[in-house]
């Protein structure tokens, strides 16, 4: 076995030169400054899973890029929020290199003289790493992550070829994961380009009716039934988007959570009821299976086709931006805004004839669940690159130095 070294975050940063830094604050980066064109700026909502959602970052106009040089990011960079989910980051790639770091961010750098940027990355992703950096955050009602609390964080390395090794271990499932995210993508965009030509068939829209009224799907208003053994549980902190990346927890039915209420079933569709949150769980026969074994916040409301050729006008109406404009509209509460059921029934949405909702059926279903298979494939690399990450990062799997 080779030698592994501990140290600390700043100690490497102090010996290599590195950077740890804040994004822009106060005067440094208004609203004005934003643009639809410009250099994207990284904020705490964009780091997802490791990596940056690209299709949502904000960008700042180009003549504001030159006083906030400092904050441009190189490859390489580690990208941390500072406050909501504390402990997430993200490794900047070659196509984001001059991005900024922006409010509510940190940056690391520091080179890869002593330390492969990617096999860093890996190692703050490990559980024990974001427990220990969530629990150092301060702040009564909203923790804050700082550049304190980053240089003190513990870390443990071997030489540099052994550091080459495991990140192009980790970063293979990674790769093959984003493959399928791509082909997840098109297979979206496929499905969507076929239901706006359905409702907008002839140039004249469909006709609308309550999204509560509609004969191809009924509203899920059971609740979980008593069960045998356990269950996993999924918040709608565990999805993001149309997909469930979290890992969800196994309860007995005794001891389940009380938000732990919400059954899903086949040909199912569920959406995050909270206000500005596009979170989707949705289920055809291909991943049933999956749906029997899970229970669903009841953060979530969902709709059941009654026909498995409805269930893609079901997804694709519930999944749409228009549905979501809508429910961000008729969201109440003081505190927490969500959608209550008396808001839900005046979402609008479009009412097909049931020959073209079954033709869009027949025409859609292939393709979602294609969608559903990868990522089903998705979750099980991601659970074997989790299960390889403590064990590759703690020395016990022995790589050598040659």
């Amino acid at each position: 076995m080779v030698a592994w070294r501990e140290t600390t975050l700043g100690e490497v940063c102090d010996q290599v030169n590195g950077i740890i830094q804040t994004g822009p604050f106060g005067s440094q980066l208004h609203e004005s400054d934003y643009s639809v064109e410009g250099v994207p700026v990284i904020m705490p909502k964009d780091i997802i899973e490791g990596r940056i959602a690209t299709e949502s970052v904000a960008r700042v106009s180009p003549e504001h890029v030159e006083r906030l040089s400092r904050h441009k990011l190189e490859v390489g960079d580690i990208v941390y929020g500072r406050r909501g989910d504390i402990g997430r980051q993200a490794l900047i790639r070659a196509e984001q290199q001059g991005w900024l770091c922006g409010t509510g961010c940190l940056r690391l750098s520091f080179g890869g003289s002593v330390l492969d940027s990617l096999f860093l990355h890996y190692y703050l992703r490990q559980e024990s790493v974001v427990r220990w950096i969530s629990n150092q955050a301060v702040g009564a009602t909203l923790p804050n992550l700082n550049t304190g609390i980053l240089r003190s964080v513990p870390v443990s390395f071997p030489p540099l070829p052994v550091q080459h090794r495991i990140a192009g271990i980790l970063s293979a499932y990674d790769e093959l994961i984003e493959n399928s995210q791509r082909r997840i993508r098109i297979l979206e965009s496929m499905a969507r380009a076929l239901y706006c030509d359905c409702i907008r068939e002839a140039g004249a829209p469909a006709p609308a009716k309550s999204i509560l009224d509609v004969d191809y799907w009924k509203f899920i208003s059971a609740n979980v039934l008593p069960y045998e053994g356990t269950k996993r549980y999924y918040a709608t902190a565990d999805i993001e988007k149309l997909t469930i990346e979290g890992g969800g927890v196994a309860y007995a039915f005794a001891e389940k959570p009380s938000r732990a209420q919400k059954q899903p079933t086949a040909f199912s569709v569920w959406f995050a009821r909270m206000k500005d949150t596009y979170k989707i769980v949705w289920y055809s026969d291909v991943n049933s299976q999956l749906a029997d074994s899970s229970m669903l916040s009841s953060g979530f409301a969902g709709f059941q086709a009654t026909e498995s050729l409805y269930f893609p006008l079901l997804f694709l109406t519930v999944s749409s931006k228009e549905f979501h404009v809508q429910k961000d509209l008729f969201c109440t509460g003081a505190t927490q805004m969500s959608l209550a059921n008396e808001g839900l029934s005046r979402i609008e949405v479009p009412v097909l004839h049931e020959t073209k909702a079954r033709r869009l059926g027949e025409q859609v279903l292939p393709l979602l669940n294609q969608m559903l298979i990868l990522q089903i494939r998705n979750q099980n690399l991601r659970r074997t690159r989790n299960l390889l990450l403590p064990r590759l990062l703690s020395g016990l799997v022995n790589l050598g130095e040659n």
